[in-house]
């Protein structure tokens, strides 16, 4: 199968035998480069044994070196429909481990893979990158089997992700991302490794649900809600922000949202009355 794989033209002389350009309004950078998307492909945890689902395929770079690397299935969620001709061939040469499903990203329902569990990895398009991860770690709170998520955003993106109490760059995304997986910036990936190219650098961030920090959340859409009021207003005191008794939660109510941890957080939300959200 893998020589099939490798048999395929270049993803560049496919987009142009079939007359692929790289779409605004889905925010495509396709990435070529072999060794970067190869790289990508072989960080995914067990890849061998595992589902994985791919967002965005376009001219499937990324889905052929998630082939090559062993992927145990392969789905591969795609919205623009002009890129069927090249995925149509990939599906070809993929002896049956590769399936297409040409739809948004934000409304397919992956619940099917839960019993045998799946991993997520994707080269993500920028407008949609952050929402779909947060959808994604809703999903995971409310019993989702996503073992592992290897994913390409902007490095500010990245960086917002991995983000701890106090950097510049801590917010709703970090709470969220920390209080429910491990993180780590992978490896960055620079501006001229994608056609078009992009104005920003990217980085590869990986995410990995821990179990025992799950089973901490209580309601994640109250922790959210709580995030959003707190660093809406980040550079307020928070006692301006909600009126309440911030020494039941060990605080004075001088503190500025970026200054509480995760798990204080979750201890806030977890004990605050909804009503004052």
């Amino acid at each position: 199968m893998i020589d099939k794989i490798n048999s395929l033209p270049p993803v560049s002389e496919m987009m142009r035998d079939c007359g692929l350009e790289p779409k605004k309004q889905f925010g495509q950078n396709f990435l070529f480069d072999l060794n970067l998307t190869g790289r990508i492909a072989r960080s995914v945890p067990d890849i061998e044994c595992t589902t994985v689902v791919e967002i965005g395929p376009g001219p499937a770079g990324l889905t052929r070196a998630l082939l090559i690397a062993g992927a145990k299935k392969l789905i591969a969620i795609e919205k623009d429909k002009t890129t069927e001709p090249i995925l149509s061939q990939v599906v070809d040469a993929s002896d049956g481990r590769l399936n297409v499903i040409f739809g948004d990203a934000l409304k397919v329902d992956l619940s099917e893979y839960n019993k045998s569990g799946y991993a997520i990895c994707s080269n993500l398009p920028y407008n949609v990158g952050t929402e779909l991860l947060i959808n994604w770690l809703h999903d995971i709170v409310n019993g989702a089997n996503i073992k592992s998520l290897t994913l390409m955003f902007q490095r500010e993106v990245a960086e917002r992700i991995i983000a701890r109490s106090g950097d510049s760059q801590y917010g709703r995304l970090a709470v969220l991302a920390n209080l429910i997986c491990d993180t780590k910036i992978l490896f960055d990936v620079p501006n001229t490794a994608f056609v078009p190219r992009p104005k920003v650098q990217s980085a590869v961030v990986q995410l990995i649900p821990n179990k025992n920090k799950i089973k901490k959340i209580g309601d994640i859409a109250k922790l959210e809600k709580l995030t959003a009021r707190l660093f809406g207003m980040r550079r307020k005191m928070i006692r301006a922000i909600i009126k309440t008794d911030w020494e039941q939660f060990g605080l004075m109510g001088t503190e500025r949202a970026e200054n509480l941890s995760p798990e204080t957080l979750l201890k806030i939300s977890g004990n605050i009355d909804s009503n004052l959200l």
